[in-house]
């Protein structure tokens, strides 16, 4: 067979080119450490390969939640914290101020203690997160939630969003907790609605007034406000806020459950002739609502105008900071069950990781023995090759004649 000197050229130069090209890639596997690069290496593998790296990069990007939500979920866990301290201070505050032996002086102080309080509390429910965000402002996070006004009364400006991120598939954490759930939803310590009395000689206080029976309940037809009018201590008269007479007694006794309309009515104490008052819709007050009439109460001084409504409010307000109190128990509740469950799913995640890299490992890892054993392998044939090629190239039948 007749071979050109172009075709020997071409032909050596092509097998020295393929010889080289596997000396490369043995070396892009020594340095990777890898044993499948491309599909071309092991399609199935490099298949498998790229649901297991999937796999992990979504746990990588899960994490990333993850370590957002604890710490948010935790700054709202401490700022609860503190609000109980400081409900608990209140409460010992209110308690303190009714022993009976202070000056109208005592009672200013203790009242100005009470608005220091209410500072502390007004920072807790206005705390940033790391970002520089209103914690408690729901998704107005660049809004001051809570503001203070002239009469002691705070005002709510953020809305009720709770934001919520995904910590795993098909499963979302609540990063944050609305400043009105927080601090303003506080259910009434007697129920769905609260008193204003008119006239109260007797000291008799309502105890518990529920909507017991939701279905009977007419706001249209017998609209609140409920008037509760003792012409004697036995004969109660209820009407609405139409005049319509919705309750009837001659024969009241005391602890006597009244039920009209759906609603049911418990009162304390015995009532005398002439005791007035209101029931009007209030299924939740504020916690600072509460601490403003505690404020209020204290400052009436040591010798207030009614006695006996002083003493009724005092007992009414000492309950809703009970309420309150508990209220805060159980929103930092609910910021534990979060963080137990981000910390249950921390551990999911990291079994996980641990499977995913385990079978990436498997597929991908070099044999470095193997390897380094193939590149001197095609290091030596890529040797021989050049070797040959030289002899060969120089041989010419002049070099015999």
């Amino acid at each position: 067979m007749r071979v050109s000197t172009q075709q020997f050229y071409f032909q050596n130069s092509q097998q020295l080119s393929n010889k080289q090209s596997d000396v490369n890639d043995q070396i892009k596997y020594l340095a990777s450490g890898k044993r499948v690069l491309t599909a071309k290496d092991d399609a199935v593998s490099y298949g498998t390969l790229a649901g297991y790296k999937d796999g992990l990069a979504n746990i990588e990007k899960y994490q990333r939640n993850l370590t957002q939500a604890e710490n948010r979920n935790s700054l709202q866990d401490v700022s609860f914290t503190s609000a109980e301290d400081v409900m608990q201070q209140l409460k010992q505050l209110f308690i303190q101020a009714n022993n009976g032996v202070y000056s109208d002086n005592d009672l200013y102080s203790l009242a100005e203690l009470a608005k220091n309080s209410q500072q502390q509390l007004l920072n807790i429910a206005n705390e940033k997160d790391e970002t520089g965000g209103y914690i408690f402002a729901g998704y107005q996070i660049d809004v001051q939630p809570f503001s203070l006004q002239p009469d002691d009364s705070v005002v709510y400006q953020g809305d009720g969003g709770v934001r919520e991120l995904q910590i795993a598939k098909n499963v979302t954490v609540d990063i944050n907790q609305a400043g009105d759930d927080a601090f303003e939803n506080v259910a009434n310590n007697i129920g769905d609605f609260s008193a204003n009395y008119n006239t109260n000689t007797s000291g008799i206080s309502v105890n518990k007034a529920v909507i017991a029976n939701p279905g009977a309940y007419d706001s249209v037809t017998n609209p609140p406000d409920y008037n509760f009018n003792f012409t004697s201590a036995t004969d109660l008269t209820v009407t609405d806020s139409g005049g319509t007479v919705v309750f009837n007694t001659s024969t009241y006794t005391p602890g006597q459950t009244i039920t009209f309309n759906g609603i049911e009515v418990q009162l304390n104490g015995n009532p005398l002739p002439g005791d007035d008052f209101d029931l009007t819709p209030q299924e939740n007050i504020s916690i600072f609502d509460t601490i403003k009439n505690a404020i209020d109460w204290m400052n009436v001084g040591a010798s207030p105008t009614d006695v006996t409504q002083h003493a009724v409010d005092y007992e009414v307000i000492l309950g809703q900071l009970d309420e309150a109190l508990n209220h805060m128990t159980g929103r930092r509740a609910e910021t534990g069950v979060r963080l137990k469950l981000i910390e249950n799913q921390v551990a999911n995640h990291l079994d996980a990781e641990l499977y995913l890299s385990s079978g990436r490992s498997n597929i991908e890892d070099l044999d470095f023995a193997k390897a380094v054993a193939t590149f001197e392998q095609s290091q030596v044939s890529l040797q021989a090759a050049q070797q040959s090629f030289v002899q060969i190239k120089n041989l010419s039948l002049f070099n015999y004649l």
